[in-house]
């Protein structure tokens, strides 16, 4: 919303002769799908009802679908017939809570028996939809062993990015001798590589870049020569943390997805307190990396978290204050930047979701890579 003033400009005093209240649109604001909740009737039916809220920033209508995920939501790929869904379902909908889709289930022989994951999702045109890998990770509050750290909505890719990925961007893969292949994690790359792929994939996709540096913008292909090559220009480097494009988790996102989120058991690993069933590290790994989501996920749906490579995170290295703190970006000033989650290459003690490591910006190792987040719409 915005307010239009006129003032005089005779009198001391301001004062409003009129007020005009005028909608300003917000660019590129997704629609939210909230409040999720789906069961199955008990009447022998067996019909299925969602309810869900909906919310459009710039009250555009939406088209509403629904998906299923048949693999612990590594993809939602099965859409039940628009033959048997009614409701709060299609095209055009406006935003309000408490939406209905009554979903005849039994038609297509599917049912709310743990098998599978749901989704509902909303496209008002306005905005590029978030990328099928990325998971919703609703804000909340955890302590991180100092202090309690509130965190707001953001969503998270499941995956380390792939090498596949990371050439699709910057037209090189730097991975080599320790797994190669297109869903492999990228590897051999800077915490500068990382700044550098999160901006180009934005650009590529129409998206608000999050990273400036010094005064050279957002497009890398503007930034100094040399940029990179110099560990202390980490801090040249900026973030927009309104800005919709791609970027690193900070440190405290990243901790509270590995944990699991609002729905953590408080596990010693990201997924289960047995690292062989959730993670590569140095007693299962054969020395090497692994295709990315080939063990078991977190309880957000988030893989690797624990082990296969490290994670470079946005925050400078420093010691945590204390007292609480809402979003915080890490300290003010150091030479390093943090890592997170172990390796292949590591002792489980290294790939729990507290473990803290940190390396300059222009290291690189086999073992190190990252994953990408975005801000909630």
């Amino acid at each position: 919303m915005r307010l239009s003033s006129k003032f005089d400009g005779t009198t001391k005093y301001a004062h409003w002769d009129y007020i005009k209240v005028e909608k300003t649109p917000i660019p590129n604001a997704a629609p939210v799908v909230s409040n999720v909740t789906a069961s199955q009737r008990t009447d022998g039916s067996k019909i299925v009802d969602i309810y869900y809220d909906l919310y459009d920033a710039n009250a555009e209508l939406c088209d509403i679908t629904f998906k299923l995920s048949a693999n612990d939501g590594a993809s939602y790929d099965i859409i039940p017939s628009p033959a048997n869904l009614s409701g709060d379902f299609g095209d055009d909908l406006p935003s309000g809570t408490n939406k209905h889709i009554i979903w005849n289930a039994v038609a297509e022989s599917y049912g709310l028996d743990g098998s599978y994951l749901y989704r509902v999702y909303a496209d008002d045109g306005s905005s590029p939809p978030m990328p099928e890998s990325f998971v919703p990770v609703a804000g909340g509050t955890f302590n991180n062993g100092t202090s309690d750290v509130t965190i707001s909505s953001f969503y998270i890719d499941k995956y380390e990015l792939t090498q596949a990925d990371y050439q699709a961007v910057i037209g090189v893969n730097p991975s080599s001798s320790y797994g190669v292949g297109d869903n492999y994690p990228v590897y051999y790359v800077s915490w500068f590589n990382a700044i550098e792929y999160c901006n180009r994939r934005s650009i590529q996709e129409g998206l608000t870049p999050c990273y400036s540096y010094s005064s050279y913008g957002t497009n890398p292909a503007n930034w100094p020569g040399g940029w990179n090559s110099t560990s202390s220009n980490h801090t040249n480097v900026s973030c927009n943390w309104t800005a919709n494009g791609y970027r690193l988790p900070t440190e405290m996102e990243w901790q509270f997805a590995a944990r699991g989120g609002n729905q953590t058991h408080i596990y010693t690993y990201s997924g289960s307190n047995d690292l062989n069933a959730v993670g590569w590290y140095n007693s299962n790994s054969g020395d090497t990396t692994h295709s990315c989501g080939t063990k078991a996920a977190n309880e957000l749906g988030t893989f690797d978290m624990s082990g296969n490579v490290w994670e470079w995170v946005w925050d400078i290295y420093g010691s945590y204050p204390s007292g609480s703190q809402t979003n915080p970006t890490g300290a003010n000033s150091g030479s390093d930047r943090v890592r997170r989650g172990g390796s292949w290459h590591n002792y489980a003690d290294y790939c729990t979701v507290s473990y803290r490591n940190y390396d300059d910006a222009t290291y690189s190792s086999p073992d190190i890579g990252f994953r990408c987040v975005r801000v909630s719409p």
